[in-house]
């Protein structure tokens, strides 16, 4: 894989470049997460003890594949006062964590740094290497780093015929080009059929669009208590003769962040490649 390799190789130098103009500081001692994102990586890499607190989203299996280990931190609900009490000295966010909790702790004097999403595969190592150097973790970071692209490398699948998938979910709601979604897809030898039809980014595809291209693969999106009409298009008796006569899975936790846990599902696309030629 060698553009990760390259990406890998810049994360080192930006990582070397922040660990010399910080090297007096230390590393952090009380580590807040308030982004189911940073929260999965901040738990894998984080010291014993340095992590003291996750969003509360982190302990739900539906989103989060490191539910269990969530429930051993004290979970937060992302409220600025509520994590100024904790007495961090670090605060890990993302770009859409709430405005006005990042902008108050700020002026609180709390230490937020926000970790860009990763919308590619090549930009998982970078993130992975960002976070090791705010938590003064950067030989952990470079061997997950190693995990990650050594697992990378040995997923993929056997070449030949590329069948065609689609992402179905409430409200028919679909990932095309561009995405990490669609990336998944392609490495692990489908053709991504949002994409083939335009749709860049998410969007939406219409189910009668679905049922007429007639895709080899159908992931569906997990259902949420609440029984939200928007859901209702997944149970559609067209969509479920659908799924009966081709290949389907569900898109879970392990989709959700540009993190090593991606590896799994592509793991499981691998195996459903296999199944469906």
């Amino acid at each position: 894989m060698p553009v990760l390799r390259r990406a890998s190789d810049l994360a080192a130098f930006a990582v070397a470049l922040f660990c010399a103009a910080a090297a007096s500081a230390g590393p952090p001692e009380r580590v807040v997460s308030i982004n189911l994102c940073t929260d999965q990586l901040a738990m894998m890499l984080a010291a014993p003890g340095q992590l003291v607190s996750v969003s509360h989203v982190a302990a739900d299996p539906r989103v989060s594949p490191l539910a269990e280990e969530a429930a051993g931190f004290h979970l937060n609900r992302g409220q600025a006062e509520d994590v100024h009490a904790l007495q961090p000295d670090l605060v890990l966010a993302g770009p859409y964590t709430s405005r006005y909790t990042v902008d108050l702790l700020r002026r609180l004097g709390v230490e937020v740094r926000e970790l860009p999403v990763a919308g590619r595969l090549a930009d998982i190592p970078g993130t992975i290497a960002q976070m090791g150097a705010w938590l003064g973790r950067e030989s952990a970071a470079e061997a997950l780093i190693a995990e990650f692209e050594a697992g990378l490398a040995r997923l993929t699948p056997e070449p030949g015929t590329r069948p065609r998938a689609v992402l179905h979910y409430a409200n028919n709601y679909t990932s095309g080009a561009g995405t990490l979604a669609d990336e998944i897809l392609g490495l692990a030898g489908f053709v991504n059929i949002a994409a083939e039809e335009g749709i860049s980014g998410g969007g939406t595809l219409a189910m009668e669009r679905i049922l007429m291209l007639a895709p080899d693969l159908v992931i569906t999106g997990q259902r949420y208590p609440g029984a939200s009409r928007a859901e209702a298009v997944l149970d559609h008796p067209a969509m479920q003769t659908l799924r009966a006569r081709r290949a389907s899975g569900v898109s879970d936790a392990d989709w959700v962040c540009g993190t090593p846990h991606v590896l799994s599902a592509l793991a499981r696309l691998v195996s459903l490649h296999a199944e469906v030629r």
